[in-house]
């Protein structure tokens, strides 16, 4: 019996994620199943019943009418779910281990470059200056964390591993050992006062779009070595008031930002944030993981779901996440 198909559909990513690379990894992973890279017009649409996706133009995946499963290749499923003709089937984010990691070495360098005042240092580097400041203790610093899922409750324990405060925040309560957890939106401005250093790792819904913004920028602790808070976010750029930023680093609501995603991306050369001296800007590789990670992953969840399984990490699509 032949295989339903896999239908790739890869829109932009790095050479890493090239599609002919990630044509060539299903290929070793699939077997005998046919993988198929879009758009190829000798393919017969109904042959296909799953798809792997990245950043796919809205109703590119409507003329699939046997569809099975959709398997989104990043872990934000935004771009997807803004899509109002997409099929009706189980729609399943990533999760791998690697992901996990690659977002929590993210999120320890991040705090740990503004907790040891690595742009004050660079800078004194740069005009052969030897001033060193007073460098405080990890614990003399409150790390909160929006959005304690799979990403967040990792970095949250690499934190507390270093000697950092932990304070978390989710829409929905959640537990983590040693990080003071709070959520809704009864727990939201308690959360707030309690962070130095906040770190953005949640979903882009309706609900979070430029959620950070001057009105969050303000109710964040100012009572610490910092001097100012310090806002990362490696979540998406659709969570961020560029603008807010940007007027909150010039008056000093914050001190620094560090971020990963944009509102627009590629980044135009126009935006302000290229050579703000208050940013570190990174071109969204926060969690790049290994696409061989996720090509085995998505091989596995489609065997188990052939056999009777279920499949894991589905999208709630009333939530968005």
């Amino acid at each position: 019996m032949v295989k339903g198909a896999l239908a790739l559909l890869v829109n932009g990513g790095t050479e890493n994620w090239s599609p002919a690379r990630w044509k060539a990894r299903f290929d070793d992973v699939c077997g005998d199943r046919p993988v198929v890279l879009l758009p190829d017009p000798a393919l017969n649409p109904a042959d296909v019943h799953y798809a792997a996706v990245w950043k796919p133009k809205p109703s590119e995946l409507a003329a699939f009418g046997n569809l099975r499963v959709i398997f989104n290749l990043g872990a934000g499923v935004d771009a997807l779910m803004a899509d109002r003709s997409l099929p009706g089937v189980p729609l399943v984010r990533v999760a791998v281990d690697d992901l996990t990691d690659r977002m929590t070495e993210y999120v320890v360098l991040h705090v740990l470059m503004h907790h040891r005042q690595e742009l004050y240092l660079r800078e004194s580097q740069r005009v052969k200056r030897w001033a060193p400041k007073h460098q405080w203790a990890a614990g003399a610093i409150t790390v909160g964390i929006m959005g304690l899922g799979t990403l967040g409750a990792a970095s949250a324990r690499a934190l507390r591993a270093l000697g950092f405060r932990v304070v978390g925040w989710s829409r929905s309560a959640k537990q983590v050992e040693g990080v003071s957890c709070f959520d809704g939106a009864d727990g939201f401005d308690a959360f707030l006062r309690q962070t130095n250093i906040l770190v953005c790792l949640l979903p882009l819904t309706p609900d979070t779009r430029h959620l950070l913004d001057r009105d969050v920028f303000a109710k964040l602790n100012r009572q610490s070595p910092l001097g100012a808070p310090v806002i990362i976010n490696a979540g998406r750029g659709g969570l961020q008031d560029e603008a807010a930023i940007l007027q909150a680093l010039e008056d000093g609501t914050l001190g620094a930002a560090s971020l990963d995603v944009y509102e627009t991306e590629p980044l135009p050369e126009s935006s302000p944030f290229w050579s703000h001296p208050k940013v570190v800007l990174t071109p969204h590789n926060a969690a790049d993981t290994d696409a061989d990670e996720i090509s085995k992953y998505v091989a596995q969840q489609i065997a188990r779901f052939e056999a009777g399984g279920e499949l894991e990490n589905l999208v709630d699509r009333k939530r968005g996440y």
